[in-house]
C-alpha cells in the first residue's frame, strides 16, 4: 500500500466544518429537477436504439433500429404534463428549485425552458444530451461541454453555473470542466454530506454532492418506491435525521426529481405533502444549487477567501 490510493475514504471525519448557512439554518436543502426528456437515446437522434431506462418499465423490448413509441410517449410525458404540475408545487408555496438541464431537452420544451427562467431556476449542465459521458472520447467529452455551455448560456441568459453527469463522470470530465472554466462546482459524486474541496490541475474545485437515495429514480421499474407514501417516509425520515443533526454541525440535503417520474399525480401528492413538512420547520434554508456554491466559496474556500 505505498501507491497513492485515488480515492478519499476519510473527508471530513470526525471533523465537519460549521457551514453557516444563512440564517443559522440547520439545514440546506436544494430541490434538483433533472430535464432530460429529448435529450435520451433515441433512434430519432441518430442512435441505434431507445432509452431504455428510468421509466415505468424497462426497456429493450423493441430490436436495434426500430423506435419504441411506448418508451418515448413514457418520456413525453414528463415535459407535457408532469413539469406543469411539479412546478404548480414549488410556485404555489414560494420555493425556488434548480435544474440539472440537458442543453438539447431545453431546446426542445421552450415552454417550459422559459418557465423555469421566469421561477428563477438556476441551471447546472446535464450533459448537452442525456448520454453517459464515460463512453465518450475526451475530444467527444469537451464538444459536449461547450455544446451544452453554449445552448444553456442561449435559452436562459446565463451559462450553467454547476454541472452533473448521467450517473458517473468520465475520467476526463472534472479536468475538461475546469478548461471551459465558469463552473463554481459540480455534483458527480455521492459521497457526502457537505460541500468538500478537491485539486484539479493544481487548483481547488468545489464538490457539491448530489443523491440517489433522496431521488424519484427508485420510482422506475422495478421500483423501490411502490407509492408516493414509501417515497414520502424516506426523503422525510432523511429530512429529519439531518435536520435533528444539524443542529450541532450543519448539514445539505439533495431530492432529486424527474419530471417523467414524480410528476405523475400520485408522486406529486407525496412531494406536495413533503414540502409542507420542509416548510413547518424554522431554521431550514430552502435554497438554490448555486446559492449553496456561492455560500461555500465565501465562507468556506481554501485559500481562506471568496474565488
Amino acid at each position: 500500500m505505498t501507491e497513492p490510493y485515488p480515492r478519499d475514504l476519510v473527508g471530513y471525519a470526525d471533523n465537519l466544518p460549521q457551514a453557516n448557512w444563512p440564517g443559522g439554518a440547520r439545514i440546506a436543502i436544494n430541490f434538483v429537477l433533472n430535464v432530460e426528456e429529448g435529450s435520451e437515446t433515441n433512434i430519432l437522434h441518430g442512435d441505434t436504439k431507445n432509452e431504455g431506462g428510468l421509466s415505468e418499465v424497462v426497456g429493450g423490448r423493441h430490436p436495434p433500429g426500430q423506435r419504441d413509441l411506448g418508451m418515448e410517449s413514457l418520456y413525453d410525458y414528463g415535459p407535457r404534463a408532469g413539469f406543469w404540475r411539479i412546478l404548480r408545487l414549488f410556485k404555489q408555496r414560494g420555493l425556488p428549485f434548480t435544474a440539472y438541464a440537458c442543453a438539447v431537452a431545453l431546446e426542445r420544451n421552450p415552454a417550459a425552458t422559459q418557465a423555469m427562467v421566469e421561477h428563477g431556476c438556476d441551471f447546472a449542465s446535464h450533459g448537452w444530451r442525456w448520454i453517459n459521458h464515460f463512453e465518450l472520447s475526451e475530444d467527444e467529452e469537451r464538444e459536449h461541454i461547450a455544446r451544452a455551455v453554449e445552448i444553456i448560456e442561449r435559452l436562459t441568459g446565463g451559462p450553467p453555473r454547476g454541472w452533473y453527469c448521467r450517473y458517473a463522470p468520465s475520467p476526463n470530465t472534472r479536468r475538461l470542466l475546469v478548461e471551459q472554466g465558469g463552473f463554481l462546482y459540480d455534483s458527480d459524486s455521492y459521497s457526502d454530506d457537505l460541500p468538500y474541496w478537491t485539486e484539479v490541475d493544481g487548483k481547488p474545485h468545489l464538490i457539491l454532492p448530489y443523491a440517489l437515495d433522496t431521488n424519484d429514480v427508485k420510482f422506475g421499474a422495478p421500483a423501490a418506491y411502490p407509492s408516493g407514501e414509501e417515497f414520502l417516509r424516506y426523503i422525510t425520515d432523511a429530512f429529519d435525521q439531518l435536520y435533528e443533526e444539524g443542529a450541532e454541525t450543519p448539514r445539505m440535503l439533495s431530492i432529486g426529481m424527474h419530471q417523467r417520474m414524480v410528476g405523475r399525480p400520485g408522486r406529486a401528492r407525496a412531494l406536495g405533502r413533503f414540502l409542507d413538512h420542509v416548510m413547518a420547520h424554522d431554521k431550514v434554508w430552502v435554497c438554490r444549487r448555486v446559492e449553496i456554491a456561492e455560500h461555500w466559496h465565501k465562507h468556506h474556500h481554501p485559500d481562506g477567501a471568496a474565488s
